[in-house]
């Protein structure tokens, strides 16, 4: 929540400058070239890095909240998953910067049948912990992804998986309930971590304070609410990375993120809001770093708290909702008006979908064949984000046009998350990172009813048609099939409106001028592998 909300998930947030994935053929087979992929490289849109940059040092980066678990099973937002993906922990596979599929812990991989795929698994890894990289490290991890006994909350994500066999120390099995298009897309997401077995032994539900993986680095330290610190992994199987530690600073005050960066306290200042691009572009120690992201921001509506659980109250919402004007005037124009939950590099994404003009008489006649029509009040409920800030007071000015009295409850993001969870917003301001690429993770998350609370549903909507044409999607194995069901699922939940997508959104950061190889991945993570300090 995904997430952005890639992420997420995410995946997002958020979520992405990258073309569009394609599906899993049966029979696809793919082979490794013995060494780590690149999981970094300089943005197109930056200068290009000197021939011979420094390695070393510590990378500092800012930004705006802290994580809220480093259990890949158990993380809830892009913020959590940046910290671990690519870093602590990795998974199988790997996305790339083409949206190719390529090998990571598993130098090979081919599907024997339609629910039956065979993974080769990278000889030689260990974990952090010094405990052996096997098969039966993939099997102990997704095995404690579905325990029915102690659930987590990415099992809805992972349950189209029946289990895992071991063939051999370094081959294994994976076995479905029924053909799933998106597996690897699932497997290569932050959520696919694969957990060292001793650590998953030793430490139980405590592993969000205590991540052991494979990759680059270590963990250190977590201080709450204020940073995270990971050490280079000198012990890493593949090309080690070019600093020597990464902190990441919890800054929530947006100037003083940026403030950091301009005075050398930090290197990167991520989530960089809007109000902030034109300090970050003429700076003379600073360069703005836009990547395009798989993520959405939506105004939900709790479809079982009056009066939202009126489909004409939310549709004459989606009405009174003037969407180009607050990509202008909050966003600056950065972004693009969103039609649809998906971001348009997602797969699954359809541009056909019809959605709500603004039209305030047609909100109002709404209002009234739905009984309000001398208004209501309602409370909104959002982070604390500057943008969504702004965003939600002009909503608050909007909505007042057709008698809707908002109110605005701003919270700490652990906090929103929480509350919005347990179904305790009657309406909110967020966003969706897409973790994986794929429309799976923004339809099942976000909409099937069994994903209520935790897993995304904040609206907590529930519809069997779009659960079954949910359902349908991953099964199908010809990509513009699965297309169509997802266009149709989409145009379902635009005409119900549990959630109005307002816009597609872009990953920003603010770079020090001294810094190369920053990347922000269409999921909302941030790549630290190939950054070097000058």
């Amino acid at each position: 929540m995904k997430r952005k909300r890639l992420l997420g998930s995410v995946l997002a947030l958020s979520l992405m400058l990258v073309s569009a994935l394609t599906g899993c053929a049966s029979g696809q087979q793919t082979s490794g070239t013995g060494t780590a992929p690149s999981t970094a490289a300089p943005a197109g849109n930056q200068a290009a890095p000197a021939p011979a940059s420094p390695e070393g040092g510590t990378l500092i980066i800012a930004r705006l909240s802290d994580a809220n678990n480093l259990d890949p099973h158990f993380s809830t937002q892009i913020n959590s998953m940046a910290v671990t993906q690519h870093k602590l922990y990795e998974g199988l596979v790997m996305m790339d910067r083409n949206s190719e599929y390529k090998p990571l812990l598993a130098t090979e991989w081919k599907q024997l049948d339609d629910i039956t795929w065979e993974f080769t698994l990278r000889e030689g890894v260990t974990f952090q912990d010094g405990a052996p990289f096997n098969a039966e490290a993939v099997k102990k991890t997704i095995d404690r992804i579905l325990d029915k006994d102690q659930p987590t909350p990415k099992a809805n994500m992972f349950g189209m998986i029946k289990e895992v066999k071991i063939v051999d120390p370094q081959k294994v099995q994976i076995v479905l309930h029924y053909p799933f298009a998106g597996l690897l897309s699932v497997l290569a997401s932050a959520e696919g971590g694969i957990i060292s077995p001793k650590a998953i032994e030793q430490y139980g539900k405590d592993l969000a304070k205590h991540p052991v993986g494979t990759g680059p680095f270590t963990f250190e330290s977590w201080t709450p609410g204020q940073e995270i610190v990971i050490v280079k992994n000198e012990n890493y199987w593949g090309t080690k990375p070019k600093v020597d530690k990464v902190i990441f600073k919890t800054v929530p005050e947006d100037a003083t993120r940026v403030a950091m960066v301009e005075t050398g306290e930090a290197h990167v200042a991520e989530q960089l809001p809007v109000t902030e691009l034109e300090r970050v572009q003429n700076s003379t120690s600073m360069s703005l770093g836009r990547f395009e992201s798989f993520a959405v921001d939506h105004i939900g509506m709790n479809v079982t708290q009056k009066p939202f659980d009126d489909v004409r109250v939310r549709q004459a919402i989606a009405h009174a909702v003037d969407k180009e004007s607050i990509i202008k005037g909050v966003y600056n124009n950065v972004g693009k008006v969103a039609i649809s939950s998906l971001g348009p590099k997602v797969i699954g994404y359809s541009p056909n979908i019809k959605t709500p003009e603004y039209d305030l008489n047609k909100a109002k006649q709404l209002l009234t064949e739905a009984g309000y029509g001398n208004g209501f009040k309602a409370t909104i409920y959002l982070n604390d984000n500057k943008a969504r800030i702004n965003v939600a007071e002009v909503l608050q000015s909007q909505l007042k046009g057709i008698g809707i009295d908002l109110q605005i409850q701003v919270m700490e993001f652990g906090a929103y998350l929480d509350l919005a969870a347990k179904g305790e917003a009657q309406m909110f301001i967020s966003g969706w990172g897409n973790a994986t690429g794929d429309g799976d993770y923004n339809q099942y998350n976000l909409f099937h009813s069994t994903s209520k609370g935790i897993p995304g549903n904040h609206s907590f909507y529930s519809n069997p048609k779009v659960d079954a044409l949910i359902e349908a999607a991953r099964k199908e194995k010809d990509p513009e099939k699965r297309k169509e069901i997802y266009a149709e699922a989409q145009q379902i939940e635009m005409d119900e409106v549990p959630l109005l997508p307002y816009r597609s959104s872009e990953n920003l950061a603010a770079i020090a001028k001294n810094v190369e190889g920053v990347y922000i991945s269409p999921s909302g993570y941030i790549e630290v592998n190939d950054i070097t300090i000058k």
